[in-house]
């Protein structure tokens, strides 16, 4: 992995549109299929968007059904952190990023594969890069 990315709470304010900023440095969580990414299909790589870390491969998306976009593993795993998360009266498993520490998601047991991994990301928490030569989704 690449060098941490370390930035004060003012810096992050000053370069994050106020929503992105409540779900990557807050921990906040958008509502479910309002992100831009729930149904895109295009082929390409998910990267933090805070940082710009490649984080998931559109190969490992799926449609799970949440409302938010969900991926099987990350494109590498060490560029995602893993955290227990006993806000809201629960207990699960945060999703960050490793180079910066945003908070992007969580991870759940139940999804498909062998490893039954879901995870659940918030569409603010992205940005998409295409693959060469593929047109963007209409």
């Amino acid at each position: 992995m690449g060098d941490a990315v370390e930035r004060t709470d003012e810096e992050w304010r000053g370069l994050l549109a106020p929503e992105r900023y409540e779900v990557l440095r807050r921990a906040a969580t958008e509502r479910p299929f309002s992100g831009e990414y729930v149904d895109c299909h295009d082929d390409g790589t998910y990267r933090c968007a805070a940082c710009g870390t490649a984080l998931f491969s559109s190969g490992s998306k799926f449609d799970s059904g949440s409302g938010w976009p969900s991926f099987t593993e990350p494109a590498v795993a060490d560029a995602v952190e893993l955290r227990e998360d006993r806000s809201h009266h629960m207990v699960r498993v945060e999703v960050l990023c490793r180079a910066c520490g945003s908070h992007l998601g969580h991870v759940f047991d139940d999804g498909p594969g062998d490893d039954a991994k879901r995870y659940c990301i918030n569409s603010l928490a992205l940005g998409f890069e295409g693959a060469a030569g593929t047109p963007p989704e209409a």
